[in-house]
């Protein structure tokens, strides 16, 4: 971070400190601790399925400049980058992104329910090409458990991400709200202009508007040395309404657009390196674009009918055209422009009721899915048609949980130069959890699932009627209560081991091109978060992977298994109005691999002020400094050194 950054940082800090402080102190501000037990983040005790959730306060504390920053903090996931929207990726519990692809289709992202991403585009990440400002709640469920009604092939987990509702803002009464966020980075000279207007003209009828522009140069690593050749530029929006109508407000219809872009010139094209390499320089535009038409019908007086139906369409379209004169095989590679068009449909209705000694809460549902590829020098066009048919239904007597879940998946795939192929599969799982009544409780897991041949491997017809296939088991604990150690405190904690094994892999090979055709995972994974009524909180998250290639006559290390990782963070909140923390996050030394990383400590201090009183009530302040020590370190699994030291200020304001 060079001087002129820190000086324009520690001057903005100093502004809005000063802006506020008048006001505090003519309203005898103090910061007298609170009754209120909460950390920054719930751990959810109360499921079998390994699942944690980023909500709205967490995103805007952690000031993520893309998806991947939101979602690394969760046990299991770790990051390809990630802190460029190009070039980044999502590997969870050893699959995802790689250094070679942005995705390896077992890894799912959806925004509203729409699936975005692409296929296997060589050297190019593009599965988070979104801006976090858009979202208010980010889902990420690990392993094959409690995917079966998002998807098939979902081996490494799945990211779900809510947009933004203007409700949020007006609190379902009528009325216009504007919000404006402005924020700054120092580390690349950062900037983010985010603004938010609500309209509920009715309580039934609502509108919201997002316009949010980013901006970052090129970042520094701790030894001050570049991080690429390139900045980005980021301009995203987002429109939403809703009407709710009918006799109790049973029925809704809401459409949403949104679209993210990006034109860069004469960068590397391989996103997942920091120089123009043997692939040379490209101009390369970016566009992704997601629809949502969702209906719903939930009558109060009905609990076998609350429906859902979604259409949904997500585009994502990259334009290539190199710079530096590449020629033969390679010209083909960085001119080649590509667009993934997707289309889904899905209808679910959950139905609540009992049968026998059991309640139920039964999901069942049916997708049809379109996806369009258009054919590309560097790979083949076509399309992905299939239908699903899923059901999932939480069995519940005393404190017993069972949930079997079911999905049956057909699929026709193909394209203009090569032939038509249909696969079918069916896939599933049962998990089971069992309540004590003292706040202890077990639960595991067994799944299986296939990943359906995609249009990529179109050019190669042994992969077209061969798909992945995939098990895993999962057993843990948990315990969550409150008045543990003393009176008001709350302490929850979550572990989980997990065993997954896949064979008939068409989607990686060795370095000397030998195909990997079978893997086994397997790892341990720990949420735990304490609290006390005078407003300290600690949480911790731990993660233990073990990962191995067994392909007969060529074992080795599975290349994908991340670090050992250990996250503390511990801080105090004063009500709503003040949260300063301390965040500690150490990787292991990781040698279980043919790119060894050494270990690594990183400390990151973030502070939020709320003042709630006087002309700047409604005003949020948030600080953060990350990479406190400006430690020059390369994460296991990452293609470029991570950014050094980096202060961020965000300022915030509803009118």
């Amino acid at each position: 971070m060079n001087a002129r950054s820190t000086t324009i940082c520690v001057l903005l800090c100093g502004t809005a400190l000063t802006l506020t402080l008048p006001a505090a102190a003519q309203d005898s501000f103090t910061l007298d601790p609170v009754f209120l037990a909460k950390s920054k983040r719930e751990v959810l005790t109360d499921t079998a399925t390994a699942e944690t959730v980023v909500d709205e306060e967490e995103i805007e504390d952690r000031q993520a400049a893309t998806i991947a920053e939101l979602v690394d903090s969760v046990p299991g996931v770790t990051l390809i980058n990630g802190t460029t929207p190009q070039g980044s990726g999502i590997n969870i519990r050893g699959f995802g992104a790689n250094s070679t692809y942005g995705s390896d289709q077992k890894v799912a992202i959806q925004v509203d329910g729409a699936n975005v991403g692409s296929e296997e585009l060589y050297r190019i990440g593009t599965q988070l090409f979104t801006d976090p400002e858009l979202y208010k709640e980010v889902t990420v469920i690990r392993g094959m458990a409690g995917t079966f009604e998002y998807g098939s092939g979902i081996v490494g987990g799945l990211v779900r991400l809510d947009s933004k509702d203007a409700s949020d803002f007006t609190g379902g009464e009528p009325g216009v709200k504007l919000r404006q966020t402005l924020q700054y980075g120092s580390n690349g000279n950062a900037w983010v202009s985010s603004t938010i207007l609500a309209w509920q003209p009715t309580e039934r009828l609502e509108f919201l508007g997002n316009y949010t522009y980013r901006s970052q140069d090129v970042q520094q690593d701790g030894s001050g040395d570049d991080i690429g050749t390139d900045g980005f530029d980021l301009p995203s929006w987002l429109v939403k309404g809703k009407y709710t109508f009918g006799a109790g407000d049973a029925q809704s219809v809401s459409l949403s657009f949104s679209d993210t872009s990006s034109d860069e010139k004469d960068v590397p094209y391989d996103t997942f390196g920091t120089s123009a390499g043997a692939f040379g320089n490209v101009d390369r535009k970016t566009r992704s674009r997601t629809a949502i038409l969702e209906y719903r019908l939930d009558p109060a007086d009905n609990p076998l009918l609350n429906l859902t139906a979604t259409l949904s369409y997500a585009d994502q379209e990259i334009d290539s055209e190199g710079v530096s004169g590449q020629t033969g095989g390679l010209a083909a590679l960085v001119n080649a422009d590509h667009r993934y068009e997707t289309t889904k449909l899905t209808v679910k209705n959950r139905a609540q009721f009992d049968a026998g000694a059991f309640g139920h809460d039964l999901r069942t549902g049916v997708e049809l899915i379109r996806k369009e590829r258009r054919d590309a020098a560097s790979a083949p066009g076509g399309t992905d048609e299939r239908l699903a048919l899923f059901a999932v239904d939480d069995m519940t007597v005393g404190g017993l949980t069972l949930t079997p879940a079911l999905r049956y998946e057909t699929q026709r795939i193909g394209g203009a130069a090569y032939d038509d192929y249909e696969n079918d599969a069916l896939m599933g799982g049962i998990s089971a959890r069992y309540a004590f009544g003292n706040g202890w409780a077990v639960f595991g897991s067994a799944a299986y699932t296939e990943n359906l041949p995609i249009i990529d491997d179109l050019g190669t017809p042994a992969y077209m009627t061969q798909s992945e296939k995939a098990r895993s088991y999962e057993i843990g604990l948990s315990y969550d209560r409150t008045g543990v150690f003393r009176d008001g405190d709350d302490f929850a904690v979550k572990a989980n081991l997990y065993h997954t094994e896949i064979r008939d892999i068409t989607s990686y090979t060795t370095s000397t091109m030998i195909p990997i055709t079978d893997a086994r995972l397997k790892g341990l994974e720990l949420e735990a978060a304490y609290s006390l009524s005078d407003g300290y909180y600690a949480d911790v998250n731990a993660n233990v992977a073990r990962g191995k290639n067994r392909t007969p006559g060529n074992k080795g290390d599975w290349e994908g298994t991340p670090a050992d990782q250990l996250r503390l963070t511990m801080g105090r909140k004063w009500d709503d109005r003040f949260d300063l923390s301390w965040e500690v996050v150490h990787d292991a030394r990781m040698d279980r691999a043919s790119n060894p990383t050494p270990s690594s400590t990183v400390h990151n201090l973030r502070a939020t002020w709320r003042p709630d009183r006087g002309m700047f009530e409604g005003t949020e302040i948030r600080v953060g400094l990350e990479n406190a020590f400006d430690l020059d370190y390369t994460p296991h699994l990452a293609t470029r050194p991570a950014p050094g030291r980096t202060v961020k200020l965000t300022l915030a304001r509803s009118f």
